[in-house]
């Protein structure tokens, strides 16, 4: 039986032009169609299940501090930010490098090994300025290509520093930091709080199809050196079909053993730009596959009750619940859909609680009052709480053909362009049918 949910606005896969779609339920799967006049139809996966319209939340829209383009040709193509976003900017992106030591055929930087000529350090420090003009400091992320390529990356963050940004994470595929644990080092001396890493699961095989070469003895290193360097790890696994989707569960077991070291887990199941070929939609992961697939594999210890939608980006755009661990291994949710205080609902929420959950656990008090029993009890459940609370989310990027502007609106992930223009990562990394981009060049 086929029901009309709603109505979106979308864009062309061939040709980028903003056409009109439904939302349409089909027994127990919700797609998105829709039509273009040159190109025809196009019909795609959003959900698995009946709680489709149950899993959003009531909506916070939030004016961005400042609005840098107008409003011309409408969303998504004004981008800047422009007075129709709906959210403040949360974190931003600085691709540093477009250079990269690994050729991944899903890579959606379409990153180039033979690249030659980095941003410079002077332009970063523009972007700096430019960011506090817009309402920073934000949360920033280094990203590329493969940032640590760079031989000046601990000067970048040393200049950030300087100007005010309090939270950097680097986006890395860990190989030089498995290879020189000094140079991780001297990324944490001048103040960088999480690696971002890489991380598709425990086997060879996954890294050889994913990322080109066995890779796994490096991922387990550079954990090791970061450990070391005393800096937080979140892993990153980009979850495929028929590769390593049967490898979430054993991801999560992974971070429970090397906590506090490792702070959480973000999953990303691909989405259909950049580098990525394999359009064949069966191929698409939805937020209930992946919940259903961390229930089923954590064997119930995880339940799709003890999770909810975004907060301060649109709730069909991510997912995420934090769980304590206690010392038998066993696991405490912190939260969930019905019962919310802990989910953070605005911009500035969203960056202060990445701030703390994926940075690395500070030291201990050594004030505890060891003759009150009551205060080391206390003491000590803190002491758990904050070293041993994993967070475990998921980001479902939007593609060219399940993209609804709508969502794309509230997005609070931004890069910054070679131009300064603030873009919705989504929007940013957009691929057409052909592989041109409404924006990266």
């Amino acid at each position: 039986m086929r029901r009309v949910i709603g109505q979106v606005e979308s864009l062309c896969p061939y040709c980028f032009k903003k056409i009109v779609g439904q939302k349409v339920e089909y027994e127990d799967k919700v797609y998105l169609e829709k039509s273009c006049e040159d190109h025809g139809f196009f019909k795609t996966l959003i959900w698995e299940g009946k709680d489709y319209e149950t899993w959003s939340d009531v909506e916070k829209f939030t004016t961005p501090n400042v609005v840098s383009s107008e409003v011309n040709n409408g969303c998504p193509y004004d981008c800047g930010i422009c007075s129709g976003h709906r959210q403040e900017t949360c974190c931003v992106l600085l691709e540093i490098t477009n250079r990269c030591n690994l050729k991944c055929p899903i890579c959606f930087a379409s990153s180039n090994e033979n690249a030659k000529e980095d941003i410079s350090i002077e332009r970063i420090s523009e972007y700096y300025d430019y960011l506090m003009k817009c309402g920073g400091p934000y949360n920033i992320q280094l990203s590329g290509g493969e940032p640590t390529l760079r031989d000046d990356l601990d000067k970048i963050i040393k200049i950030g520093r300087e100007k005010g940004f309090t939270f950097f994470q680097l986006n890395t595929n860990g190989i030089r930091i498995a290879k020189d644990e000094n140079y991780i080092k001297s990324l944490t001396n001048v103040g960088l709080n999480t690696v971002f890493l890489q991380f598709d699961g425990l086997r060879d095989e996954v890294y050889s199809k994913l990322r080109g070469q066995k890779l796994l003895r490096v991922k387990l290193k550079a954990i090791e050196n970061c450990k070391k360097a005393g800096v937080g790890v979140v892993l990153v696994p980009t979850i495929m079909q028929d590769v390593n989707i049967n490898e979430i569960g054993k991801i999560i077991n992974f971070s429970i053993d090397n906590m506090p070291a490792i702070r959480g887990v973000h999953f990303q199941p691909v989405s259909f730009f950049g580098r990525y070929e394999n359009r064949d939609e069966t191929y698409r992961i939805t937020i209930p596959k992946m919940l259903r697939e961390i229930e089923e594999q954590m064997k119930g210890k995880m339940k799709i009750e003890n999770f909810m939608g975004g907060g301060a980006e649109n709730s069909y755009c991510s997912f995420h619940g934090n769980f304590l661990v206690n010392e038998d291994k066993s696991l405490k949710p912190l939260g969930s859909k019905s019962n919310c205080c802990c989910k953070p609902t605005s911009s500035k929420q969203s960056r202060e609680f990445v701030a703390k959950q994926w940075s690395a656990v500070k030291n201990s008090s050594n004030k505890k009052d060891t003759k009150n029993k009551f205060t080391k009890s206390l003491d000590d459940f803190l002491d758990r709480f904050d070293s041993y609370t994993l967070a475990i989310s998921a980001m479902l990027f939007q593609d060219v053909w399940n993209v609804d502007l709508d969502r794309l609106k509230q997005c609070y992930i931004h890069v910054v362009s070679k131009d300064m223009k603030l873009i919705p990562f989504c929007a940013y990394n957009l691929t057409n049918i052909d592989n041109n981009s409404l924006y990266r060049r």
